[in-house]
């Protein structure tokens, strides 16, 4: 049954690292390449009245990542301002290890600027990724059924932090921010309230050779705020409202309308449809509108969000709003958020973007659903 959600968060990391090391092999031998080490203390937040386990007083996590600054080898380096990109591990101790456990995550990362001066800089970092988590809901042969935060081992890791770091010289670094994590596989298996925490840190990063290679400025082409009628059809899966259920497909089209504007991002705004199967055998198994089960089982929204550009890679947010929901209703509102990766990019011609996509969506902080897609624009 995890197979789909393992399928799902390696192509999460393939994507990320797509942007991530787009850098040219006639970069200066270890120039930006560098070390970063955070210990964070937090604490488990309680997000909703049915996440029964006991909140531990305080949590702890230990971050390691291997970076690499950006210099303007690609075009899209230069219009972000030269971010900084890498691979991070994090082990996290919720304090419990007899009910949450902990949890290993490991992931592509990308930092922006905010503020940049000569010796201190603050920062926003994302990561997205693969999450380990050594206890779960289990009926036999462990009995720990008051996780029901998390119900498989295998999770998505989601991380995002914001640092104000202060360059001691050419090789050290020094941090301290705030932090935010989120580990749950999607509801993909249930129960799955997810498990999420906030803290902050503070850490040390270390560059060999030199944490500032020369950037390369060029006179990038600006690119037309040119539209697009776009498309993406999607595919997710959800086990029954109970653990051990079987696991029903979710099928989704989504249509809209795009702007690019600024060279590196897409504002778009349309109207999403899924079809929920499991709300279908939900109605079907306890009698519910007999005859006009399927016409109860599906949802539409309207939409609008933005796509953050790097290179082939997108980074996508979006917002929606129910315009008709199913049987089974949740919040009015909603969120997606993923990333897209670019098969085809043209400026001429009939088909000007092809896109594999994976998103999460999400109501607040409790997800829906994680799609596997493809997307299309003209």
């Amino acid at each position: 049954m995890q197979q789909p959600l393992k399928y799902f968060f390696l192509f999460c990391a393939l994507l990320w690292q797509v942007c991530a090391y787009g850098q040219e092999e006639s970069a200066p031998a270890g120039a930006g390449m560098g070390m970063e080490s955070n210990f964070i203390v937090g604490k488990v937040l309680k997000h909703s009245e049915k996440f029964i386990a006991p909140i531990p007083d305080h949590s702890t996590a230990y971050e390691f990542n291997f970076v690499q600054q950006t210099y303007g080898t690609k075009d899209w380096q230069q219009r972000r301002k030269f971010p900084l990109v890498g691979f991070g591990f994090t082990y996290t101790h919720y304090g419990s290890d007899s009910i949450l456990g902990n949890v290993f995550g490991i992931y592509p990362i990308l930092q922006l600027p905010i503020i940049r001066g000569k010796r201190v800089e603050w920062t926003v970092r994302l990561g997205f990724g693969l999450g380990y988590a050594t206890k779960h809901f289990e009926r036999v042969p462990d009995w720990d059924t008051l996780n029901n935060a998390i119900s498989s081992h295998i999770n998505n890791f989601s991380t995002i932090s914001t640092d104000i770091r202060y360059h001691i010289n050419d090789h050290f670094d020094v941090q301290a921010g705030l932090n935010f994590s989120h580990v749950s596989n999607a509801a993909l298996m249930q129960p799955n309230l997810g498990i999420n925490m906030y803290g902050a840190h503070i850490g040390i990063r270390y560059f060999p050779v030199s944490a500032h290679p020369k950037k390369i400025y060029k006179d990038l082409p600006k690119l037309s705020n040119r539209w697009l009628f776009q498309g993406r059809i999607g595919l997710s899966f959800n086990q029954a409202g109970f653990t051990d259920g079987p696991m029903y497909p979710i099928y989704i089209a989504s249509a809209y309308v795009s702007r690019r504007w600024l060279s590196k991002n897409k504002v778009f705004a349309g109207i999403d449809y899924s079809y929920h199967s499991n709300i279908y055998a939900f109605l079907r198994n306890n009698y519910i509108a007999i005859g006009d089960e399927k016409a109860h089982s599906w949802k539409s929204a309207i939409f609008v969000g933005n796509e953050f550009l790097f290179g082939r890679v997108g980074i996508m947010l979006q917002v929606g709003y129910y315009i008709k929901q199913a049987d089974l209703k949740l919040d009015p509102y909603y969120e997606k958020l993923g990333g897209n990766l670019y098969l085809v990019q043209k400026e001429k011609g009939v088909l000007k973007e092809l896109c594999l996509s994976a998103l999460l969506k999400v109501h607040q902080t409790q997800a829906e659903f994680a799609e596997m897609g493809i997307g299309f624009g003209f």
